[in-house]
C-alpha cells in the first residue's frame, strides 16, 4: 500500500478517537467534516480519472479533493488577510516546489536515498510552514503547492509533445499531497505549541484570564452589595420631615418619648 493511503488511514483514526480535536478546532473543521474529506481522498483515488484534454486528466483524490478542501479552508478563514496570506504562500510553495522538481530527477534513482516525492512533500510542508505560519494557511499552502506544480509540470509535458495521457495528482503525486499537509500541519502544530507553552499560554487564553479578572474587581460581590447603605434622595427626605409635622410630631419629640 502506499504511504499516502497508509498516512490517511493513521490520520482517520487520530480523528476518530479525538487526539488531533485541538488542531482541526484550529483548521476550523469537525470531526465529521475531517472524515468525510479523508474517506473522499482515499476512495477517490480509486475512481476513475476525470478527462480534462486529450492527454490530461485529473484525479479524484490526488486532485480535486485537496482542491476543494483547500477553497473549503479559505473561506473559513478568519480575515481577509488570513486569506491573502494562504494565496502568497501558496504561490511561494509553488516555486520551491517547481524548482525543487527542475533540480532532483522524477523518478528515484541508485544514489538517492530518498523517493524525489517524498523530498517534494519534504520541502512543500517546510516552505509552505515558513510563509503560512498558521495550521490553517500551511496545509492550504502545501497542499495547493504541489498541486498546482504538477498542474504546471503536465502543461509542460503536454505543450512539448508528450505521448500518452498524463493525470493530476495521480501516482506519486498523490502521496506528496498527504505528506505535504501532514508535514506543514505538524510543525505549525509543534513550534505553536512549543512559542504558547514558553509564553504561559495562547493569546486568547491570556485575554480571557485578563477580563475574567477585571470582572472579578469592577463588580462588588453578593456580601458587599447586601451591606451597602441605601441613599435616599433629600426631596424624600423633606416630604417626610412635612408629612411629621402635619400630625404634630417630629423626628426630636419621637426621640424624647423614646427615651421616656
Amino acid at each position: 500500500m502506499p504511504i499516502g493511503m497508509i498516512t490517511l488511514i493513521v490520520v482517520a483514526v487520530l480523528v476518530y478517537f479525538g487526539v488531533v480535536q485541538r488542531v482541526l478546532d484550529r483548521m476550523r473543521l469537525t470531526d465529521r467534516s475531517a472524515l468525510l474529506f479523508i474517506a473522499a481522498m482515499f476512495f477517490g483515488s480509486y475512481l476513475p480519472d476525470i478527462p480534462l484534454t486529450s492527454t490530461l486528466a485529473i484525479n479524484i483524490g490526488g486532485g480535486v479533493v485537496p482542491i476543494v478542501l483547500s477553497v473549503y479552508l479559505i473561506i473559513k478563514a478568519d480575515s481577509s488577510q488570513e486569506k491573502s496570506r494562504a494565496i502568497i504562500a501558496t504561490l511561494i510553495a509553488v516555486a520551491a516546489i517547481y524548482g525543487t522538481m527542475k533540480i532532483l530527477p522524477p523518478e528515484p534513482t541508485h544514489t538517492m536515498f530518498l523517493d524525489p516525492m517524498i523530498l517534494f512533500a519534504l520541502v512543500a510542508g517546510v516552505i509552505a510552514y515558513l510563509a503560512g505560519r498558521s495550521r490553517r494557511t500551511a496545509f492550504i499552502a502545501a497542499t495547493m503547492g504541489v498541486v498546482l506544480t504538477d498542474i504546471i509540470s503536465r502543461i509542460e509535458a503536454s505543450l512539448v509533445g508528450a505521448r500518452g495521457t498524463t493525470v493530476i495528482g495521480g501516482a506519486g503525486i498523490f502521496d506528496a499531497v498527504i505528506l505535504s499537509g501532514i508535514i506543514a500541519v505538524g510543525l505549525a502544530e509543534i513550534v505553536g505549541e512549543s512559542r504558547e507553552w514558553l509564553q504561559g499560554g495562547s493569546t486568547k487564553e491570556k485575554k480571557e484570564k485578563e477580563i475574567a479578572k477585571t470582572n472579578k474587581t469592577t463588580f462588588p460581590g453578593p456580601a458587599v452589595m447586601e451591606t451597602a447603605e441605601e441613599v435616599v434622595p433629600p426631596w424624600q427626605k423633606i416630604k417626610s420631615e412635612t408629612n411629621g409635622k402635619q400630625y404634630g410630631y417630629s423626628g426630636e419629640g419621637s426621640e424624647n418619648e423614646i427615651q421616656e
